[in-house]
């Protein structure tokens, strides 16, 4: 399956099955008169826009290099991301503003029992966003796909928003009805902890954040163990939307000619650029090393 037809199938999953999910929800909300359903549909709208700005992110930042954009498009990838993760953020606000203003009020006794429609359409929304969930998931990490792996994170919040929704209307049909109100609230704090970490992670990209220890050893060791390097002298790296930059100084013997100094660097180079797809430059500079020098 080409990467275009990954795109285009995570897309139409995401907006149609969240339209569905949202007139669903909406209706059974609205008839079951249950406030936390209701919030739970409005989070699922705010999913079409999510999924929506992921693919039009993820198309730009594949866009091939041009004059104005010599290094690519992929911070694109960033921005979409950043986008959901505002979305989110003010989503949960709205949700759990709501549910705090019922709470301080204090009229339980008025808030109307929600009706077992309501019910059901938690326990369906908890099974199919979870479901798209895993979908997305699985082909973000195969595109490598900030956006798209918010989009999916997207989806799980919003099964977390309905499992809060699910214990609040059942708690409510069981006689305590405050219960509503207080699962509005647990559902924008979930939100709000997938939003932080939906930004954090774009931000770190946007900023050339480096890779991981952890990265960076195993990239270092497989850098000394190529032919003719004598020993790494620096490594720097950077993220850059969703790939990655390297620029690296190695060590070989500086008695060999320019040619064949030139040849170790390019076999360093592309050894790293296929044991590491995700890669997308790595800049060899090499420096004069004494016979034996390791």
């Amino acid at each position: 399956m080409s990467e275009q037809t990954i795109i285009r199938r995570l897309s139409g999953v995401g907006v149609i099955g969240n339209i569905l999910l949202v007139a669903f929800k909406l209706y059974a909300g609205v008839v079951g008169h249950s406030a936390a359903m209701v919030s739970d549909a409005i989070h699922s709208l705010s999913d079409v826009f999510a999924t929506l700005i992921a693919f039009i992110g993820i198309r730009i930042s594949r866009k091939e290099p041009d004059k104005g954009h010599p290094y690519g498009h992929d911070r694109f990838e960033c921005v979409a991301s950043m986008l959901l993760g505002v979305i989110l953020l003010l989503t949960g606000v709205g949700i759990g503003v709501g549910g705090v203003k019922t709470i301080l009020a204090g009229k339980y006794d008025q808030i109307v029992i929600p009706s077992t429609i309501a019910l059901v359409a938690a326990v369906v929304s908890i099974v199919t966003k979870e479901a798209m969930f895993w979908y997305t998931r699985y082909y973000a990490k195969k595109l490598n796909s900030s956006a798209f792996m918010a989009d999916a994170w997207h989806h799980r919040s919003d099964a977390f928003s309905s499992v809060g929704s699910l214990l609040g209307i059942g708690g409510a049909m069981l006689g305590v009805p405050v219960l509503e109100p207080i699962a509005c609230v647990a559902i924008c704090l979930c939100i709000l902890k997938v939003a932080y970490d939906i930004l954090k992670d774009s931000l770190d990209r946007m900023l050339d954040t480096a890779c991981s220890d952890e990265f960076e050893s195993a990239l270092g060791s497989l850098i000394t163990a190529q032919q003719g390097v004598a020993r790494l002298d620096q490594l720097q790296t950077r993220k850059f939307g969703s790939k990655i930059y390297i620029d690296a100084e190695i060590a070989v013997d500086g008695s060999i000619t320019l040619d064949d100094a030139h040849a170790i660097a390019d076999e360093v180079h592309d050894a790293v650029e296929s044991a590491y797809p995700d890669i997308k430059h790595i800049m060899i500079h090499e420096n004069p090393a004494a016979k034996g020098d390791a």
